[in-house]
């Protein structure tokens, strides 16, 4: 599969590179001036429960979501001002397919071909269906597929035009175990090939498979860090619990000073206005 995009960065240059990244709705802190940097050749996975700020943080790092503070780069191009180079260069699974309801399986990935500067000819986005197990259905409108099927759809267009960064929300929500072995085959084929995942769930048995290093969120901060190497599953679900579930924090910050933050930078936004 031949990648589109532009050359990613030096080697030495981190694929994503963000500081203090922070969104506040209204006066809720949903994230919480999170550090997060991503090498070339690795997989990252955000662990938490819902609402822990996962889902936030990876549209910010798409450029879904504008950051209210904080900053940085994701594939070399700044947060904001390169949002339009950052989109075509990632792929992204998320709780919206993003796709055409009223359009074709077929018809959907020749528009996303069209989107990212390609010329895949009918022959490839019959490959590409065919590689997703939705090669009988490319002529289905869209609205008639299952969940699952969608899911299915979305990883036939990231394997049009290889993406060299991926963003998965509950990428494994909804699918079977042959589409189950089918992403992470394709995450594995990314990141052998110098490109990096970061992967949002809270099921620990499919990040322990996937990753290299975790982070654990809590009520949208990061509360701890560890690298996969040396790690038992066993070891994983017990810092789980202690740091995500329960919120302990790595640095000996206890909750209500992070809450006493949370309602100062609500209120100092809310005088800004």
């Amino acid at each position: 599969m031949g990648g589109a995009g532009a050359p990613l960065p030096a080697v030495s240059a981190p694929v994503v590179e963000v500081a203090g990244l922070t969104k506040v709705f209204g006066r809720t802190l949903a994230l919480d001036g999170v550090d997060l940097s991503v090498a070339r050749g690795e997989v990252v996975a955000l662990l938490g429960p819902n609402g822990a700020g996962k889902t936030t943080l990876l549209k910010l790092l798409a450029t879904a979501l504008k950051p209210t503070a904080g900053g940085g780069t994701v594939l070399g191009e700044d947060l904001v001002n390169g949002r339009d180079t950052i989109r075509r260069r990632i792929g992204m699974i998320s709780h919206n397919h993003h796709l055409y309801e009223e359009l074709t399986a077929g018809e959907n990935l020749h528009f996303a071909a069209v989107m990212h500067g390609l010329r895949a000819s009918g022959a490839r986005i019959q490959e590409a269906l065919d590689e997703v197990g939705l090669g009988e259905q490319g002529n289905g409108k869209v609205r008639t597929f299952s969940t699952g099927m969608k899911r299915r759809l979305v990883i036939g267009k990231m394997l049009l035009f290889d993406p060299d960064l991926l963003f998965l929300d509950e990428p494994h929500n909804t699918l079977d175990q042959a589409a189950i072995t089918l992403l992470n085959g394709y995450v594995a084929s990314v990141r052998a090939r110098g490109g990096a995942a970061v992967v949002a769930t809270h099921n620990l048995s499919r990040a322990y498979d996937m990753a290299d290093r975790f982070i654990l969120m809590h009520d949208g901060a990061v509360t701890y860090r560890t690298e996969k190497s040396g790690l038992s599953a066993e070891r994983l679900r017990e810092l789980y619990t202690r740091h995500a579930e329960n919120g302990e924090e790595g640095l000996a910050e206890s909750r209500e000073p992070r809450a006493e933050r949370r309602e100062a930078r609500a209120e100092s936004r809310e005088a800004s206005r």
